[in-house]
């Protein structure tokens, strides 16, 4: 019976959680070629992008943005959809551009420690959910060992992903992988629905040390301790 009144508990907590959204302003002023100010206060680490109008109904994507706190936001060259045959945007910033923050913040990566724990927050939330094995494989094709922070974001940039949801043992860290910054975590108890999978959770039949790396003696972390070393 406890055990059917805590995992109640644990579902009433995931439905209510609240993830970031997309948030939308204009450029007030151009500090300088990599700094503006903004019409509103935007938290601090979140990612988005600069859209300049050209009139007639004719926008464009020109640059990435990423929030410092308050109305203050880095800006930098847009290179999420890199092509040799689209063409390269070279329009400055402008005064009065929208910037779209989180614009990609419905795509979401969970990275879980087993099916349980992903099932019940996924149909928990609405949001398209970026299937961890589509990041395994990434980490395969790549030769890499770990989740790392510079990873996920090539990862991010070459799927469209927005956010990435990351079970720890007490919450459930939101990261932004295109800022690099945790952008919020959501108390959260996982220690009812079984054991952790490592390297995480993937419909793979086996992940193990000879599939991520050539080197047998590289050994990928066992989940929580990976989870706390993401850097």
């Amino acid at each position: 019976m406890r055990k059917i009144i805590l995992m109640i508990l644990s579902s009433l907590l995931l439905m209510a959680m609240d993830l970031p959204q997309r948030t939308k302003t204009t450029i007030q002023a151009i500090d300088n070629k990599k700094q503006v100010t903004l019409t509103n206060s935007i938290p601090k680490g979140r990612s988005g992008i600069v859209v300049h109008s050209y009139g007639n109904g004719l926008f464009a994507i020109t640059h990435t943005a990423i929030s410092q706190g308050g109305t203050k936001a880095t800006i930098g060259k847009y290179n999420m959809l890199k092509h040799d045959n689209l063409p390269t945007i070279k329009t400055d910033l402008k005064e009065g551009d929208q910037v779209i923050f989180g614009n990609l913040y419905d795509n979401v990566l969970l990275i879980a420690p087993n099916q349980k724990v992903y099932s019940s927050i996924t149909k928990s939330i609405k949001k398209v959910w970026i299937h961890p094995d589509i990041y395994a494989s990434f980490l395969i094709v790549n030769d890499e060992d770990r989740i790392t922070k510079k990873n996920l974001k090539q990862f991010a940039m070459e799927t469209q992903v927005g956010l990435v949801a990351i079970v720890a043992k007490d919450s459930l860290r939101i990261f932004d992988p295109i800022s690099g910054n945790y952008l919020r975590r959501i108390a959260i108890n996982t220690t009812i629905n079984g054991k952790a999978q490592s390297p995480f959770y993937a419909r793979f039949e086996q992940i193990s040390t000879d599939i991520f790396s050539e080197n047998d003696k590289k050994e990928f972390p066992a989940y929580y301790k990976g989870i706390e070393k993401i850097k």
